[in-house]
């Protein structure tokens, strides 16, 4: 261990420096090898371009995270190009249905949010009159998933006229291709660049249903087809930057930007930049991991949502044909939550009489008939696959080996035959809730029918669809992306469970599934100012302290705070099989979190010198993703996105040059920081230092 300690005093003084923030020691995941020396999928299309659109920032994927890095943009009086494989802005809070935001009590007491999300908090208030019409008791606002794409849409046209920017929209797009250009020489975590990309807009045929009828299931695999179809038709745009003589940029650096706002790190995958999925292996930094080797399979579980109305009357209910395949898996999950009443309450998003006082145990809420509840349940809709066999989300190897890493291969990087259950299984859950009688982990005479329900579908519900279901899955863990070597982090940048859990890492769980040696390096990782004296052996791991604040970067662009929550994959495949579990020890990291920071290095990926990554796919490990990944953090995760692309534009630059002399000043760095502030775009919480080791106050 003393090799690793630096024995020149200016090297010291560096390596203490960077240990007041968190530890020098990281250890390499086996993935890292096999990711490092890849090449881009590249390729013209099957049939050249129907129309050409230019862009200063391109941003794949139109959730949260894409709007907040549009929102930015278009202040800036940049013109930003959004691609959405829906027809809805807002992700979460529209086209994934979870119109439930997500906060912490203090960082809302505060209400220390970017200034876009705070907007976003106001203007649900100001259409509705209240910021909590559902009256749900999961949040503080909840309401209908389609007024988040209408309310959204006026956001960011409001900000283009503003900033004088122009916002290109493009709903029901795909992006099939990537140019990038060739590897440099000597250069080979970076130097390429996105020149262009291809997208596929999709829109009904003549004489066939509108959007929206069919499942994603349905139509996933023709969205990403050149050719036209029965169902589509196809118009195939080359977006590109604009020509020098029409950008306000200057010369160096890079002539546009491409960010990957996408629900599952689409982009990523397709540029086939180094990136993780599932487990990471234990380690260190990763200590409560539930295998000691990692498992790429076992991500977070994804979830269709669906809308339900009480009604007057009860209801006629049809079983479906798949119920019995599903009906082993529904369940209340504990005793304590064995009520109808606290699951509809849970996430209701209209209210008959939203003035009337309510009891303060949900159990007891009233409902009324024209009560709208929308439904995001653990052992419900929940479809939470973990094999090889089943698993959501390709990993390199397989979509290698079905062919999506071949030019003009991509496919979006998902079984649709998983998507297709995870649809089936959120319809039985339905079934469950208003007919069912047997609980899988209750056992019988818990679970009684509430027939005075019905499903909402159609166009004008809640939802938007015709079948009733999201248009897209609620997306807890996509590809999580490796960023850049940086001084105490030579394999890749990531944020670790170390660098933001209030776990206790004194329990016998880690003495025991940490070697001493891992066990020491755990605790020279969480020991804030006491791990120097930890690291020359003045000091035991029994005499040393962990830190009671996350890890502070000085290169964060943005904020977030909320709990490590885990939905993990099931032990067996099917999900549903019956007497299935869940993964075991996945849920062992799950607890409270520190408020923690999102350092620029997280959004900038290995190779590409002009592409951001925001949302859920930053440069995470499994466990810290778990909080990483609510709504006010993908807006943050967005804005610092929007205002790192424009201002990298301004300045002639690529975001890499903005870190690579950490922990050295880095003055360009500073003045980004200093911009994010000066928007109201917190980079970090009140009393922030990194001599203060308390932030008791957040519990």
């Amino acid at each position: 261990m003393s090799k690793l300690i630096p024995q020149s005093p200016m090297k010291l003084r560096r390596y203490l420096f960077l240990l007041k923030g968190r530890s020098l020691f990281t250890f390499t995941l086996s993935l890292i090898a096999s990711l490092s020396a890849i090449t881009p999928a590249l390729a013209a299309p099957v049939r050249n371009p129907d129309k050409e659109e230019t862009c200063d920032i391109l941003v794949a994927g139109g959730g949260l995270a894409g709007a907040a890095t549009a929102y930015e943009g278009l202040l800036a009086g940049r013109t930003v190009c959004i691609t959405e494989i829906t027809d809805w802005l807002g992700g979460q809070i529209s086209s994934q249905g979870t119109s439930a935001l997500d906060e912490r009590d203090t960082q809302r007491s505060l209400l220390f949010y970017p200034r876009g999300y705070l907007e976003l908090r106001r203007r649900i208030e100001e259409h509705y009159g209240r910021l909590n019409p559902g009256g749900c008791w999961v949040s503080y606002s909840c309401f209908m998933p389609y007024n988040g794409h209408k309310i959204l849409s006026d956001i960011l046209q409001d900000a283009a006229k503003t900033g004088n920017g122009k916002l290109k929209w493009f709903p029901n797009t795909v992006i099939k291709e990537l140019a990038i250009t060739p590897a440099v020489a000597g250069n080979a975590m970076g130097g390429q660049q996105i020149k262009s990309a291809i997208g596929i807009q999709h829109k009904p045929a003549a004489n066939t249903p509108p959007i929206n009828t069919e499942t994603l299931s349905q139509t996933i695999e023709d969205a990403y087809r050149y050719e036209n179809s029965a169902r589509f038709n196809k118009t195939i745009i080359r977006f590109t930057s604009k020509p020098p003589n029409q950008s306000k940029s200057k010369q160096r650096g890079a002539d546009w930007f491409v960010v990957d706002a996408t629900e599952t790190g689409e982009l990523i995958g397709l540029a086939d930049v180094p990136y993780r999925l599932g487990i990471d292996p234990r380690s260190p930094l990763e200590p409560s991991s539930a295998s000691p080797n990692g498992d790429a399979y076992c991500t977070q579980g994804f979830t269709y949502t669906f809308a339900m109305e009480a009604t007057k009357e009860p209801q006629q209910h049809q079983l479906p044909s798949f119920y019995q395949q599903y009906a082993p898996y529904y369940s209340y999950e504990l005793q304590r939550l064995a009520s109808f009443p606290l699951v509809f309450s849970y996430r209701q998003i209209k209210s008959m009489r939203p003035d009337e006082p309510r009891p303060s145990d949900p159990r007891r809420f009233p409902i009324y008939p024209g009560d709208i509840s929308m439904q995001n349940w653990t052992w419900g809709n929940d479809y939470r696959p973990g094999s090889a066999q089943d698993n959501l989300i390709y990993s390199r190897a397989q979509l290698e080996a079905n062919g999506q890493l071949q030019p003009g291969g991509w496919m979006g990087g998902l079984r649709t035959e998983t998507l297709r259950r995870g649809e089936e299984n959120a319809k039985g859950f339905f079934y469950w809730l208003v007919a069912g009688t047997t609980d899988s982990q209750l056992g019988n005479n818990v679970k009684k029918p509430y027939p005075n329900n019905r499903f909402l579908s159609g166009l004008n519900s809640p939802m938007g669809t015709v079948h009733g279901l999201s248009k897209y899955p609620y997306m807890r863990e996509g590809r999580r992306m490796i960023g850049r070597p940086s001084f105490n982090q030579p394999q890749g940048f990531t944020i670790w469970e170390v660098d933001m859990s209030r776990t206790d890492f004194n329990t016998d769980f880690y003495r025991q599934n940490l070697s001493k040696e891992e066990y020491r390096n755990l605790w020279l990782a969480v020991g804030g100012l006491n791990a120097p004296a930890l690291a020359v052996g003045s000091q035991s791991v029994e005499d040393t302290k962990s830190r009671s604040r996350a890890t502070i970067y000085p290169d964060s662009v943005g904020i977030g705070h909320y709990a490590i929550d885990f939905h993990p994959c099931m032990t067996n495949s099917p999900p549903e099989a019956p007497g299935n579990t869940e993964r075991e020890g996945t849920r062992k990291g799950q607890g409270q979190a520190y408020p923690f920071q999102i350092p620029l290095r997280a959004m900038i990926p290995q190779k590409i010198d002009n592409m951001l990554v925001a949302g859920k796919s930053i440069a995470v490990s499994h466990t810290a993703a778990a909080a990483y990944r609510v709504h006010s953090f993908e807006w943050s995760a967005g804005a610092a996105a929007g205002v790192t692309a424009a201002f990298s534009l301004e300045n002639g630059i690529v975001p890499y040059e903005l870190v690579d002399e950490l922990p050295s000043r880095e003055p360009n760095l500073e003045a980004l920081q200093l911009r994010l502030q000066q928007d109201k775009n917190p980079i970090a919480f009140p009393g922030t230092s990194i001599f203060n080791s308390s932030w008791q106050n957040w519990k």
